[in-house]
Order: structure tokens, then sequence, then C-alpha cells
């Protein structure tokens, strides 16, 4: 994964995953290769030869094994053009025929031009980037230039930074001359025009849109004869900008047609006052902050925050709650290389596996000075989750600001650009995270995080845990990224030891952990509907599974064809790490795990991501009793554990003996193409469930299943592929409820 890569220098690859194929029947799993159509050999498929034509032509499809694609590739590295002798030999060597050969090394000729071309695009995008950059600081130099008449401050068209701060001042008191005004009028009857002629002269001029409802947001119709960028229920003022999303040229669909030219100021004055307000959050110990019982750290006294701070997007949208926390901790990681990650949108996005379903950056509003990242400011979208069906994931449109605040010490502020746009859920205000280096290389990172929201979407049994800040709060943010880069640190530690006495080189084990993370990550995809992909909703019944459809086709890492997934969460009376241990627990597998051969499987190969024994943080490949057979279709499980206070996950997947092996061996796991399963674990805060868990709390429990159904994407989907997923995970569910009876009255007799 990127974001492992580029930490430590070493792990290049990005953590991908996904689990093995099961049929509509349930009775077939297998991993998918490369596909060929000029094939001898392989999968038929019978497809039409036309659209008016009433005959059907048959068609062969060949699947690569992993070792013939590493094959061809080296030979593809030695010579990209082989002649007619050597495509025989290859060809012999393995079992392919010419044209199979031929039609690779054409199709990987194709590739590799358009990955240069790619490569190109991106190199000219960021000569591109350097000559905006310096444009910027050619028109920020001409903003003081020198008369040579008489040595002062020459008069030009544009005004500097200090005159633009000070209209931005005139103009809130000028918002603040209008509310007296009104109030004037009010009480002594006399009509609001009289007060207009005090306004400074020249403000008309200036188009200032800086208040709450001056761009055309925010108002109700009753309220647009009053004067804007007031806020009429407290009198506080605001006077950050805000986008307008009715603005021609303004935010659309994906992020397409802003007009940055046109908004840069408005950005940068928003992350100025974001940055702003970040660090008086972090320095106000007292006032501001209460101790969280629940969750842990700190939550916002909300009522003190609406006293002391300005209203930076303005109102609360009605029906919105607010959620605001700050946490603190250690994360072995020095700032510099923390910030270089926060500002990669893909390194972010692996940072915070499982909050974060996709991540993409709109725009560079701000390259920063130099080669340093100070000042840095970007526009980015990205969506984040909590891995349930039951809670919708946020859709986010933001600034992110990057200032170095001294030596050692940055802070990184994220702010809502597009809040109160239409089909927004949920906007967040100035959160962020302030890092101070360590003398040992590691970094103490203090978390904020606030943000409003409609909490009509979420169900009643959510709705603890979100409020605790244990779902989307800083002490979530905190402990992923604390378990993110102690994962890091100890796969690519040589002190660190492999269960059983297996051995790894540090690429295999490089390769194994980016295939666990992509595994992961398309698990929590498929839970949340996010992760770049289209879903289709098949049936989203209250209380029943969801059911999902997206359909791939010639996605690297990817099976083609229809793959449906299903997920559901239920209320477990337990407490949710003690069924976590319980989950893990091989010999209660069979009991829950509809999937399981049935027999007892042990772990091959079990690679810790953190240094405390016991932990149950792990990585780990799984085979029957009895090991794997010599057969080539022998199927292995990988699966991936982590947990924290906030919560547990566990996503496995079968793989291909021979495709774990050069995955083991180093090679490239991005080939290897699966579809997970798996279930994710959060404490429920004293749910709302009208049940009590046996004195110890109960927990929320999601439960998930990826099954590619049909290989040719364009089949439609029958109910029999539906019914059989929700068999599979009704059974599953099912087989938990048991396991946890079962725990509970042994604990009940042993006591």
């Amino acid at each position: 994964m990127e974001g492992l890569g580029d930490h430590v220098g070493l792990m290049g690859e990005n953590f991908e995953g996904n689990l093995g194929r099961v049929r509509g029947d349930g009775s077939e799993s297998r991993s998918g290769g490369s596909d060929n159509v000029e094939g001898a050999s392989g999968d038929e498929q019978d497809i039409p030869a036309g659209p008016s034509s009433g005959s059907r032509r048959r068609q062969k499809y060949h699947r690569h094994t992993p070792y013939q694609i590493q094959e061809l590739e080296a030979s593809f590295k030695d010579n990209p053009h082989p002649d007619e002798k050597e495509r025989l030999a290859l060809g012999k060597k393995l079992n392919l025929a010419n044209k199979q050969v031929k039609f690779w090394f054409q199709n990987r000729r194709t590739q590799m031009k358009t990955q240069m071309e790619r490569h190109e695009n991106a190199i000219l995008k960021q000569e591109n980037d350097k000559l905006r950059i310096e444009n910027i600081a050619m028109k920020e130099a001409i903003r003081a230039p020198v008369c040579n008449n008489c040595g002062g401050q020459a008069m030009v068209g544009d005004i500097s930074i200090d005159e633009h701060h000070i209209r931005i001042e005139n103009a809130r008191l000028r918002d603040e001359l209008d509310r007296v005004s009104i109030l004037a009028n009010k009480f002594l009857g006399r009509p609001l025009s009289s007060f207009g002629g005090s306004l400074p002269l020249g403000m008309g001029s200036f188009n200032l849109e800086l208040g709450v409802g001056r761009n055309g947001y925010g108002l109700n119709p009753m309220d647009v004869g009053l004067p804007m960028g007031l806020d009429y229920s407290n009198g506080i003022s605001n006077v950050l900008p805000l986008m307008s999303p009715s603005r021609p040229g303004m935010m659309s669909a994906g992020g397409v047609g802003l007009d940055l030219s046109y908004e840069k100021n408005m950005f940068l004055d928003l992350a100025m006052s974001a940055m702003d307000e970040l660090m008086k959050l972090e320095q106000n110990n007292n006032l501001l902050w209460i101790g969280n019982t629940e969750g842990g750290g700190e939550v916002l006294d909300l009522n003190e925050y609406t006293r002391n701070f300005p209203l930076c997007l303005g109102m609360k949208p009605q029906g919105y709650v607010s959620e605001a926390s700050r946490a603190s901790g250690v994360v072995m990681i020095n700032s510099v290389a923390l910030m270089d990650s926060l500002l990669n949108v893909n390194q972010w996005r692996d940072m915070f596996l499982g909050m974060i379903g996709s991540s993409s950056m709109i725009d560079v509003i701000s390259g920063g000075t130099g080669d340093s990242r100070n000042g840095v400011v970007q526009l980015m979208q990205a969506e984040i989750q909590l891995v349930s069906p039951s809670v919708p994931a946020r859709q986010m449109r933001f600034i992110r600001y990057c200032r170095q605040q001294a030596e050692g010490v940055w802070a990184v502020v994220d702010v809502s650009v597009d809040a109160g746009r239409e089909g927004s859920t949920s906007r967040r205000l100035p959160s962020g995270c302030i890092v101070h280096d360590m003398p040992n290389g590691c970094s103490k990172v203090m978390w904020i995080e606030h943000t409003e929201y409609n909490e009509s979407g979420v169900p009643q049994h959510y709705r603890p845990l979100i409020r605790s800040g244990l779902g989307f709060g800083a002490q979530k943010w905190i402990a992923t990224l604390q378990r993110h880069f102690e994962c890091i640190a100890t796969i690519m530690s040589p002190d660190t030891t492999i269960e059983n006495g297996s051995v790894l080189s540090p690429g295999g084990k490089r390769s194994l952990a980016s295939l666990a993370q992509r595994m992961t990550a398309n698990f929590c995809a498929g839970v949340c509907a996010t992760g770049g992909h289209k879903w289709e909703v098949i049936s989203n019944e209250p209380e029943a599974a969801r059911i999902l459809i997206r359909k791939s086709l010639n996605n690297l890492g990817d099976p083609s064809g229809a793959v449906l997934s299903a997920s559901i969460s239920v209320w477990m009376p337990i407490q949710h790490q003690r069924l976590f241990a319980l989950m893990l627990n091989e010999e209660l597998r069979s009991k829950w795990d509809v999937l399981s051969p049935g027999s007892a499987m042990q772990n091959m190969i079990c690679l810790p991501k953190t240094q405390d024994l016991g932990n149950l943080n792990t990585i780990s490949l799984r085979a029957n009793a009895t090991g794997p057979s010599a057969n080539q279709n022998s199927v292995l499980v990988l699966q991936d554990s982590a947990t924290d206070v906030t919560g547990s996950l566990m996503v496995y997947a079968a793989v291909d003996v021979e495709a774990i092996t050069v995955v083991m061996n180093g090679g490239d796991s991005s080939y290897v193409a699966l579809l997970p399963s798996g279930f994710a674990i959060v404490p429920d805060c004293v749910a709302e469930s009208g049940v009590k868990a046996e004195g110890e709390g109960g927990s929320l429990l999601t439960v998930g299943f990826q099954i590619l159904v049909n290989d040719l994407p364009s089949s439609n989907i029958k109910m029999e592929s539906v019914n059989t997923v929700i068999n599979l995970i009704t059974r599953t569910v099912q087989g938990i409820k048991d396991v946890i009876h079962s725990d509970q009255q042994g604990r009940q007799i042993s006591s």
C-alpha cells in the first residue's frame, strides 16, 4: 500500500484484498487470475454472435495461473518483442499455445504504453502545478511594488493581504451596524434606509460575500429583507465565507466545474480562520473540555464554545446534532512524515482503514512554500464511514490546510466547504490534529473532531455509540492512527517473529500485508456501499440483511462478473471484546462459520501486527489441521484481525495455494482476486435495546459476505442466488448467538 511504502520506505504496494469466489449455490470457491479469450483451454461460455443473429458461437476463456503470469512478466522484462521461436519455447514451458503467448505480449505492450503515457501525463501535471505556484508567487510579489518617484508603495489594481483583512473587518463592522439599525428601526420607528448613509465610502463597490446568506445560501424566504451575515438568534456575527451551491461554475456532481480562481481567496480565508480555531481549541484545557466517561478523551462544552467562537459555517441546520471530542496519543512516526501522509489522499485512506471509504483530491489551492508542506491548502472529498449497513456514510467535501506552528510542531485542519448542499447530511467544523515531535522519533498527536450531522438517518441503537465519540469521534481517529503505524513498525521490524516457526522474507511480509489490507478495505466497502464502486440496492428492509450488487469487468485484483454483497447489523448481549475473542477461537469456529470446511483449522502463518504479547491484532494464513494437499485446487484462508477500545474487525478470504505462494515469495499481490467475508464489532455504549447484557454491556455486530454469483457482468441475477446469500448470513448470525449463549451458560456454571 502506498501508506506503508512511503512511511517506512519499504512497503510500496497497496494493502488490498478480496474473498475467493463462491458460486450462487455456495458449493465452489476459487480465485481468479488473468483471462484470455484466445485459448485452447479453460472455462467455456456461450456468447451471442450478434444482436440480430439467432446463432450462438462458442468462445473459450483461459485463466492464466499466477506462475504463468510471473514467468510471462519475467520474459517480458527481458524481451518485450519475442520472435516465433521464443514464443514457441515459452509456450511449451508454460503449457500455452503460441497464439496465447502472442496475444498476451501484445496486450502487455499495450498496457505498458498506456502506463508510460499516464506517467508522462503525471510529470506534465507536476510541471504545470509548479508553474501555477510560481505564478501565484509572482502575483504575491507584485502586490507591494515600490514607486520609482517617491520610494513608497505603488498603487496597483490588486490589494495586499493586510488590506484584504482590513476590508474583511470593515465588512464585519458593517454587518454589526446593520444589526443595530434593525434594532433602532424596531424601537425608534425610523426607516432602515435612513441608516444606509453611514456605510464607509466605497464599500459598496467591493464584492465581499462574507456572511451567512450573503452568497445566497442559508436564508429562508422570510429572511431576505434582513441584512445578511448575521445570526439573529444569538447576535453572533459570522464573518467566514461559505460556498454557494447555486452559484454558476461552483460545485457539481463529483466536484467538477469548480471556479477555483474565483473562490481562491474565500478558501484561503476559511482555511486560516479554521486553523486559528483549531489552535485555540487545543490550548483551552479547562473551560471548553469535559472528561468523557463513555468514549474516553474529552467532549466539547457546546454552550461555552458558542459564547467564545464565531459560527464558522453559520447556524446549525435544523435537525442536526453536534458531536465534538478531543483525544491524544503517541504515534510511531515523526511529524513531517505524518504531514506527508495526511496530504496524500491514498496514504490518508490507508492510515484510517475502515473509516475512509474513498477519497480524492479535487484541486490544490496553495502548494505551500518551496519543498515544505507548510502552507499547503487542498480541496478534497471523502466518504467517512462506520462499518455497518445501518449507518449511512458521511459524504464530505472540505478544505485541508497544513501549517507549521514551530520547530517540530505541525497542524492540519479540515473544514467543510459545501455545508448545506442538497443531499448533504453532515458537515465538518474545524477538525484535525496538532503534532509534536518527540525525542525518540515518535510524535504526540492531539486530535480534535467537531461534526454536525442529521441524526434522523441513524438507527436508535447506534446513536449512543456515535454520541460517545467511538464511532466518528477523536478517540476513533487516534486509535486507528496508532494501530496503523504500530502495524507497520512491527511487520517491518527484523526482530518480529512469526508464530509456528514460519519464515518470511521482508518482501513476503510486505506482499502478505498488502493483500490483507486490500481485503479488509474491500470488505468495509461492501458493507458500507463505498470504495468507489457503483452499488445497486436489491433489498434493504429494516432489521433484515441489506443486499447490494456491483458488476466488475477486467478490474485488476477483482473477479469479473456480478458480485453480491450481503450485510446485517444486530445487537448482542455480550461485551464487544469478549465477543471478538470468541470469534477468534478456532475450536468454536465451525459453529458459526458456514463457509468453513467443517474440520478444525490451524494457523500456518501468524504475523503479529503489534509487539504486545497476547494481542489479537494479527495477519494469519489458515489451513485444515492436516495441512494443504498437493492438489492445485487446495484452498487456504487469509485472515486479518484488529481490535482496540473503539471496536474490533475480522476479515477472511479463501485463497488458492499457488497464488498465495507467489505472494509469500514477495510476488505482486494485486493479481490475486478475492472476495471478503467477515464481521465488525463495536460497543453499544448502553444501547437502547431494552435488554441488559449480563452486567457487562452489549455490543453491535455486523456480519458481511461478498459472493461472485455470475461470471458474466451482463447476466441477470437469479433469486436463487439472493436467497442463498440471505440463508448464509442468517445461519451465521444464529451460529454466533448459539456460541454466545453457550459461553454465558458456561460462565454461570463456573461461577
